[in-house]
């Protein structure tokens, strides 16, 4: 039977070893990498990872919008570019070398042998500065999707602007505009789909699963910035009656529909929801939410130990919330992957101990977290006591042997 020893950045096997991504990069001398904003904002949290950036040639980063802060955190490290396109033309279509100072970070320019047009509703060229649908046409596009003809008439139309016959366009359904110096700078979805932490998701998915409970009326979900680099779902819902449900019930129902990333840091209750002059759903004027801890069905239980204190105060910084409990849920609270590696860091720094990112999965309450800390230290102390031990027989089976030897001698 394998046994496994788990550190923040890599994991041990008995007989094998994998290796994290900072010690991958390290041992075959990486130069190029490639990855999610997401993905590149949890890895810098760990000392280990920024070392290995900084011998990188280019950090390639795309998949999802570029926060600034996060440009400004990696900014002296190693070149950065932002790469733009989606996986219907053959993934890269824009790039942008990321330059430090700058209010936003746009998608660039068209790669070679990739055209880029943006467009009004009528299908004409936008001139600039004024938004439009991004449009990318070139080699790069693909022939469509797999037995999806409709999707495929839909998305892949006729290049009205090119006299190469049989030239293909792919609507991407991204919002952009041309700047004046040329870059484009991205502006989000023309639809209501969004990229959040990696992952493509539909609003109008969470929205139609909330609808399925039988007391909520309206459904409405946005993405909120609640704080640098740190963006959330957020549900709206009308009711049809009372009692009305809770937000745990509303929660606890989702999850039964919808994989975990898809389900709201927060619901929040609103007597009708705001309306544009045409009857549609105003999603510009529905209210900031007020982010704060909702009691469960156990109520609000405090931390009690110093241990259980320190890692309230931890989530409670991370989290900003004004009280967490002892057994509150970390991701029901709005917790999520970028989160949970900000409170591996802060453990490391306040408690001095390294914890596995995956045990704040596997423990994600104040009251198993502390139990598991509680018995790691137990056990690191245990086992460097047999360690200890061993090695004062080794010491003593030596000297044993060199006494033998000069006595025969």
């Amino acid at each position: 039977m394998q046994t496994v020893k788990e550190q923040s950045n890599r994991t041990v096997f008995a007989g094998a070893r994998t290796y994290g991504i900072a010690e991958q990069m390290q041992r075959h001398d990486v130069t190029h990498f490639q990855c999610t904003p997401s993905l590149i904002s949890m890895l810098v949290e760990d000392a280990e990872t920024i070392s290995a950036l900084r011998r990188l040639n280019k950090l390639m980063l795309g998949g999802e919008a570029f926060p600034v802060p996060l440009a400004e955190r990696l900014k002296g490290k190693v070149e950065i570019l932002n790469m733009y396109g989606p996986t219907e033309t053959t993934i890269w279509s824009t790039t942008h070398r990321v330059e430090e100072g700058r209010e936003l970070i746009p998608i660039g320019r068209p790669i070679a042998n990739t055209e880029i047009y943006i467009v009004d509703r009528e299908f004409q060229p936008v001139p600039v500065n004024v938004p439009g649908e991004l449009l990318i046409g070139g080699a790069g596009v693909t022939r469509g999707y797999l037995k999806r003809p409709e999707l495929t008439a839909e998305r892949f139309v006729a290049n009205p602007f090119s006299s190469q016959a049989g030239a293909w366009l792919y609507r991407t359904g991204d919002l952009a505009r041309y700047r004046p110096n040329g870059e484009i700078e991205y502006l989000g979805r023309a639809d209501h789909q969004i990229k959040l932490r990696g992952f493509r998701i539909e609003l109008g998915e969470i929205e139609a699963a909330l609808r399925l409970h039988p007391s909520i009326r309206e459904a409405a979900v946005v993405v909120r910035e609640v704080a640098a680099n740190d963006k959330r779902l957020f549900g709206y819902v009308t009711t049809a009656g009372e009692p009305r449900p809770s937000v745990p019930e509303l929660k606890r129902f989702l999850k039964d529909k919808l994989p975990d990333y898809m389900i709201p840091s927060g619901i929040v209750f609103l007597s009708e929801l705001p309306l544009t002059p045409n009857g549609k759903i105003d999603r510009k004027a529905l209210p900031n939410p007020e982010i704060k801890r909702v009691d469960g069905e156990g109520g609000f239980v405090p931390a009690q130990s110093e241990l259980e204190k320190s890692l309230a105060r931890i989530w409670e910084q991370v989290l900003q919330l004004e009280r967490v409990g002892l057994d509150d849920n970390f991701f029901d609270l709005g917790g999520h992957s970028l989160l949970a590696a900000q409170v591996q860091a802060r453990i490391g720094d306040t408690l001095k101990t390294e914890l596995p990112i995956i045990k704040l999965f596997q423990f994600p309450t104040i009251s198993a977290l502390a139990r598991y800390l509680s018995h790691d230290q137990k056990e690191q102390v245990s086992f460097s006591k047999v360690q200890d031990r061993a090695r004062r027989q080794r010491e003593a089976f030596a000297w044993r042997g060199q006494a033998t030897q000069k006595a025969s001698l």
